[in-house]
């Protein structure tokens, strides 16, 4: 953990009208910020690896098209805070995408518990994500939702490996009626090596 917790505060939120001018230009500047953050597994899983620029990203999004105004603040604050990184793990929204929405209710309710069976291997090292807080991950009846937020907790060992690019780094998914693995690209990596401090 870092001395300074890593956190957006009403300090870094832009007023509404200067949002609203600056739109798409921050926008545009955020898909190119996105763009290597974005690694998709097999063919229907996408994992999108949110650091503070991404989540503040949010925020702004949902003040400027729910105009709630400073009543809301506290609210998104709670909800993507808990979504940036703290120095010593990486944090990904995983998305199952799936368009066809009676195949969607298949897969989904095929694949159970998936957020528990989701890896990085970063040469060696196992290292097991952990599904963050929140309900309904996956229902009674053995559906899964098609959003799941993840942690990766890494070693500072781990930590040397990703930053020093020695090592291959592949993020996985063993769920019996999923499996898949991806290698993560140089580039995918320094843009997230970034997120250690």
């Amino acid at each position: 953990m870092p001395a300074q917790e890593h956190k957006i505060t009403n300090a870094d939120i832009v007023p509404y009208d200067l949002y609203a001018g600056e739109r798409a230009e921050r926008k545009r500047v955020l898909v190119a910020i996105k763009k290597l953050r974005r690694i998709e597994v097999g063919p229907l899983a996408t994992f999108y690896f949110e650091n503070f620029e991404t989540m503040l990203g949010q925020v702004q999004e949902m003040l400027h098209i729910e105009k709630g105004g400073e009543a809301q603040i506290p609210g998104e604050l709670e909800a993507y805070n808990p979504l940036i990184p703290q120095g010593d793990e990486l944090i990904a929204t995983m998305m199952l995408e799936i368009e066809n929405a009676t195949r969607r209710n298949a897969m989904l309710l095929s694949l159970g518990h998936v957020e528990e069976k989701i890896f990085m291997e970063i040469g060696e090292d196992h290292v097991k994500a952990t599904p963050t807080d929140y309900e309904d991950r996956t229902t009674e009846d053995g559906k899964t939702s098609s959003v799941h937020w993840l942690r990766f907790k890494l070693t500072p060992e781990q930590i040397k490996s990703f930053r020093e690019g020695g090592e291959q780094i592949v993020l996985g998914i063993a769920h019996d009626n999923y499996g898949h693995m991806a290698v993560i690209s140089s580039q995918s990596r320094a843009a997230l090596a970034k997120d250690f401090s």
